[in-house]
């Protein structure tokens, strides 16, 4: 099948945006949104033209790397699915699909597709790590942890901080990505022993770089990990046990 593409491309930071149109043909239903933009590229490489940029790694759904904007879904039109396995079967021949940028105020462009996410980096720079002195590495049996309890913080920690949450809320928060990281955190022993530092210093963070929860739940839809609506009462229930602590 022919898809029309309209395409984001802006040569800098700095720079004005615009939409390019392109026509690309020999479309297969199956194919992926990465695997379109590659056509896309190899028709405009081999037209003399700038490729698009754009990010992408595993390509397996795991990293996070690829996301983009697709007719105004983050990711793309199916719910928890990163972009690189949102597949093209919802156009039709002669449809016209609109990739952009995600949209963040934290996330300015760099170029064409590719966004800063290095607001997320700070959050966890701020204290999503675990620095307790712990000596020699311990025996695996040495704190037990109920099984119950260690695969409800792997639930948490499969985020991949692919930003989607933030692009996806109308006021730029990140609430989901770091109630995320408290929570994986604060449910293992060694980890917990810094929970109040770690509340403290990356709620604050996440306040100064992003916008507040819009409460409608908008990241829970996009986020392709699966990350649950809880790990956003996390972000209110660790601030206020941090400040209960300090008052002790």
């Amino acid at each position: 099948m022919r898809l029309n593409v309209k395409v984001w491309r802006q040569e800098g930071p700095t720079s004005k945006g615009r939409f390019e149109e392109h026509q690309i043909d020999g479309v297969e239903p199956q194919l992926s949104v990465l695997e379109l933009l590659d056509a896309l590229n190899e028709q405009l490489i081999d037209s003399g033209q700038e490729p698009v940029a754009f990010e992408s790694d595993c390509r397996e759904g795991i990293c996070g790397a690829c996301g983009v904007t697709v007719d105004g879904d983050v990711h793309g039109p199916e719910d928890n699915v990163p972009s690189c396995h949102q597949r093209l079967i919802h156009y039709s021949d002669g449809s016209t699909i609109r990739i952009e940028p995600l949209r963040a105020g934290a996330f300015p462009v760099l170029r064409d597709l590719i966004v800063d996410r290095g607001g997320l980096d700070d959050v966890i720079r701020a204290g999503g790590h675990v620095a307790v002195n712990a000596g020699t590495a311990p025996d695996a049996d040495d704190l037990p942890i109920p099984t119950l309890v260690a695969e409800e913080s792997l639930d948490f920690a499969a985020c991949i901080g692919c930003g989607a949450c933030v692009a996806a809320c109308p006021n730029g928060s990140a609430h989901l990505f770091t109630g995320a990281k408290l929570t994986h955190l604060s449910l293992l022993p060694i980890p917990a022993q810094e929970r109040n530092r770690r509340a403290k210093s990356m709620i604050a963070e996440a306040d100064e770089l992003f916008g507040p929860c819009s409460l409608y739940g908008e990241c829970e839809q996009a986020c392709p990990a699966g990350i649950p609506l809880t790990a956003i009462a996390a972000v209110n229930h660790e601030r206020f046990l941090a400040g209960m602590r300090r008052r002790l």
